[in-house]
């Protein structure tokens, strides 16, 4: 039964994270007050059959119509990413009054070049009542490109950024860190797009093995290409193969969160030189983790971490393969602390409650 009075309607295609975090608010929230509707998946190897009786599922937009009637009555609209554009037309024409109680949670790959940017998508960004984010210079970014005007609501959003303690220690006894021998394992990024740059990655780690001798025979580089955008993900790994041979190990076949995780507790060092935001569940879940992270200046990703005192490095100017194990201690007490399934229930109580 939906309650009227008070109903959150969440719109969402389906990734990943999705299941985990409906199962999230199912869990914490009075199921009545949560409706949930699905419209395409972002894969085609992700599968779901939700249990639940406030999920709706949609693979066509003629089917998406009949929400209508919940768009009217619902106390919030909350859309998570915004990589439909028929669902982004649709709520465009619906009247202020509707878009003013609109919730838009901000993945990060929906609005950066606003240049490859739909003008429909541009003025959705422009008029949407309130905008759901833990990344402040997100925000500025769409108040300086778009014109946005809505309200900046800070929220770590789903379960999967959050640290999740209890579920690492008991990962931990399922894993031998030691099968990897005596290799260094370095990820490269986190998926098959271009934003990973991991061409530009590749030069820094063979410059340099050519300058300090490494021995390119204990390294391994694990580099997730599961999804995104085929092409790409085959010209890398032709690239990767012809630099570095047997040591260039591409992950290309969809993993459960569970055994991702086993993978990141194997990581020494991880690179992410994205130029936008991206890929912000694994840097936590790696910093958690006790490993060493490169990621990018300029990016509301670094800005993130050093304002919370967190170490990560800056592949430019100071990369190398050494690892200061006080640091890392460091980082992971301080993101045991920020990133927790507690603050991500009180930040959607602060969303609800309001």
């Amino acid at each position: 039964m939906i309650d009227t009075n008070n109903l959150n309607l969440h719109i969402m295609f389906l990734d990943k994270f999705i299941p985990s975090f409906i199962d999230f608010i199912n869990q914490n929230f009075p199921i009545e007050e949560h409706l949930f509707v699905i419209y395409g998946k972002a894969m085609n190897e992700l599968e779901y059959n939700p249990t639940s009786k406030n999920v709706i599922m949609f693979d066509t937009i003629n089917k998406f119509f009949h929400i209508i009637p919940y768009i009217s009555i619902a106390k919030r609209i909350i859309i998570h990413g915004l990589f439909f554009e028929e669902v982004v037309n649709f709520l465009n024409q619906m009247p202020q009054s509707i878009l003013d109680k609109v919730y838009w949670v901000m993945w990060g790959g929906d609005f950066y070049f606003p240049e490859e940017q739909s003008r429909l998508k541009k003025y959705f960004i422009k008029k949407v009542g309130n905008v759901i984010t833990y990344l402040p210079k997100q925000v500025d970014y769409i108040r300086e490109h778009y014109g946005a005007k809505g309200k900046f609501i800070e929220c770590l959003f789903y379960p999967d950024g959050a640290y999740n303690i209890e579920l690492i220690e008991k990962i931990k006894k399922e894993v031998c860190v030691s099968d990897k021998g005596n290799k260094l394992r370095i990820q490269i990024g986190n998926s098959a797009t271009i934003t990973n740059r991991h061409e530009n990655v590749f030069k820094y780690i063979k410059n340099y093995i050519y300058r300090s001798g490494f021995d390119i025979n204990k390294i391994e580089l694990i580099v997730p290409l599961s999804y995104g955008d085929e092409l790409y993900k085959d010209r890398i790994i032709k690239i990767g193969k012809e630099i570095f041979s047997n040591s260039f190990i591409p992950l290309t076949s969809f993993m459960t969160y569970e055994n991702y995780l086993k993978l990141l507790l194997t990581i020494d060092i991880a690179i992410f030189y994205h130029n936008r935001q991206q890929g912000l569940g694994n840097i936590i879940q790696l910093l958690g983790m006790g490993k060493k992270v490169y990621i990018t200046k300029d990016t509301p990703q670094w800005d993130l971490f050093t304002s919370l005192g967190v170490k990560v490095y800056d592949l430019e100017n100071e990369f190398n393969f050494e690892i200061d194990n006080e640091t890392l201690i460091k980082n992971q007490e301080i993101i045991k602390r920020h990133f927790t399934l507690e603050r991500i229930k009180k930040d959607w109580e602060n969303i609800i409650n309001e």
